[in-house]
């Protein structure tokens, strides 16, 4: 279906809501196709592709919403559309909060901000199964204790996405990435060990070379060999960029709106106190160019932009949409985030922690006697109190080197004291995702071992 007729269908049915008694309408439309191939042991084990349209309504009559959704876009199903959604709103109670963005919100970054590739829609299968198993291939031939592999896969998606209101917005953007992942079994004895690697991209030329991607999950899985469980004892941790990641997740529901007024949030109520050390600046950015957390506009139709979470340890702003920022009498920070479904939820653009001076090695090297963390287990969590409990595997260091593998261990503390701990910040910060960290060290954690 054409990008002009998307963009006239969402348009069309704004204008059918309206007609049906709406007093405010938004309308999502997403289309994409995905190709997925996994191969195992130097043979393709199997192969996906699967395509997906659909329509997201929510419209308002007064203060009462009403939401539903469709794959049917036959001029009756979208009638059905409209009216499963007027019915829905007729059957709501009031909500004060609830409403579109105000009229000078709406807008959209006009640079192109390299989101799509039309090289990815145009790969040939058999390309996509060849760099797979090349990555495969890589990783078993590193050594010869890599005895197995549970694959490699590689994945590829291209997409539009069409947005429009009843307030004059229309807008539309065009997305693709590609990744390629793999996940040898190393055995030394008794002991067997696995690990991956992965690498994403808009583009296919972004993508690391398969060699890389296989040799460096091949000595990642060897060097998991022979853990031991070290005895339980407060230490440095130092996370690596994969799991220090992971901290910024629980940053990220810590200053989410909702949490934020529900009160449901260890950073409730600190806006202006520092809540970290002077090396944390944490930064939400949805405009940088390539990235996965990019695009021209939000899911309320509000153009994306960089917002600075956490300065140099101070905590500068919650993370709101419109319905979140009334809620606090606030302004939306553009962080807008739906399906096709229901009410606009919260998202995060390129949520980053930026990096520092200090070289991983420069890090590891000040470290005595402390825990370099390259796995994290579980959900030990808990955002509103900020204690945190997980699983963990990872390297032992000892006077100032990565000494021996260790697993089976747990890692405590709580974020508040976590963040306030963090000594040194990395300076190799990358994204694969769009959430990213560099290697962090905080000053101290239990560690949970024997």
């Amino acid at each position: 279906m054409s990008q002009n007729h998307l963009d006239e269908l969402a348009q069309d049915i704004v204008q059918r809501s309206l007609d049906a008694g709406a007093t405010d309408v938004e309308c999502t439309i997403s289309e994409g196709e995905e190709f997925s191939g996994n191969v195992r042991m130097r043979e393709v084990e199997n192969l996906k592709e699967a395509g997906s349209r659909g329509v997201g309504l929510r419209i308002l009559i007064g203060r009462k919403t009403g939401a539903s959704y469709t794959s049917d876009l036959s001029r009756e199903g979208i009638g059905r559309l409209v009216k499963s959604a007027i019915e829905l709103a007729d059957i709501t109670t009031e909500d004060p909060h609830a409403g579109l963005p105000e009229p000078e919100e709406f807008g959209k970054i006009p640079d192109d901000l390299r989101l799509f590739s039309p090289r990815v829609a145009e790969l040939d299968t058999g390309l996509k199964i060849d760099t797979a198993k090349r990555a495969e291939h890589a990783a078993l031939s590193y050594d010869a204790r890599i005895s197995n592999s549970d694959g490699a896969s590689f994945d590829s998606y291209v997409g539009r996405h069409v947005f429009a209101n009843s307030r004059g917005f229309a807008g539309d953007y065009r997305t693709s990435y590609c990744s390629l992942s793999t996940s040898p079994v190393a055995r030394d004895g008794e002991s067997m060990e696995r690990d991956y690697w992965f690498t994403l991209a808009r583009t296919f030329e972004g993508l690391e070379a398969p060699e890389k991607v296989g040799t460096t999950a091949a000595r990642r899985a060897l060097r998991r060999l022979n853990a031991v469980k070290v005895e339980t004892q407060k230490a440095p941790v130092v996370f690596e960029p994969r799991t220090a990641r992971s901290l910024l997740d629980s940053v990220f529901e810590a200053v989410h709106g909702m949490s934020i007024y529900r009160h449901e949030s260890f950073l409730a109520g600190k806006l202006g106190q520092a809540v970290a050390s002077e090396a944390v600046t944490v930064v939400d950015d949805g405009t940088l160019p390539g990235l996965f957390g990019t695009s021209p506009f939000d899911d309320e139709g509000v153009p994306s932009r960089r917002t600075v979470v956490i300065e140099r340890g101070v905590l500068k702003s919650y993370l709101l949409n419109t319905y979140a920022a009334r809620k606090l009498g606030m302004k939306t920070t553009a962080n807008a985030s739906r399906g096709l479904t229901g009410n606009a939820g919260i998202g995060h653009g390129n949520f980053f922690l930026e990096g520092g001076v200090q070289t991983p090695e420069e890090i590891i090297a000040g470290v005595p006697n402390g825990f370099y963390v390259t796995e994290l287990m579980g959900f030990g969590v808990n955002v509103v109190t900020g204690d945190y409990s997980r699983g963990a595997a990872g390297l032992w260091i000892r006077n100032g080197e990565l000494a021996f593998a260790v697993s089976e261990v747990t890692i405590a503390g709580n974020l508040n004291e976590m963040l306030h701990g963090i000594e040194a910040v990395g300076n190799d910060l990358e994204f694969r995702g769009s959430v990213a960290a560099p290697t962090i060290k905080i000053g101290e954690m239990t560690v949970g071992g024997r």
